[in-house]
């Protein structure tokens, strides 16, 4: 599943599912638009996590919810705690890191 915000409200997704993979981006961002593709193949490979797009420039609330500095940033979500996050535009770096919740 892969479920792109309309509204501010990532903690209630967080809350709502057990495991959570965020993508933070922007529709300026190039290197966003690269992993987009990489990110929604990925969700379509993890059934058991919910994988959500947040932009970042949009929804502030959400994007207080990670340490995003830069763009894209990716986190990881357990039983509603932040796990980790990083910035990266490596699919590598991505299934590492989506992996931690397996």
């Amino acid at each position: 599943m892969v479920l792109e915000l309309e509204q501010d409200n990532l903690q209630e997704v967080i809350t709502q599912n057990e495991k959570v993979a965020v993508q933070f981006s922007a529709s300026w961002c190039g290197n966003c638009r690269i992993m987009k593709p990489k990110f929604k193949k990925m969700a379509s490979e993890k059934e058991d996590i919910a994988f959500v797009i947040v932009d970042a420039e949009k929804f502030p609330e959400s994007r207080k919810l990670a340490n995003v500095s830069n763009l894209p940033t990716f986190a990881i979500f357990n039983n509603g705690a932040l796990v980790d996050e990083t910035q990266t535009n490596k699919a590598e770096v991505l299934a590492e890191l989506v992996n931690k919740l397996t």
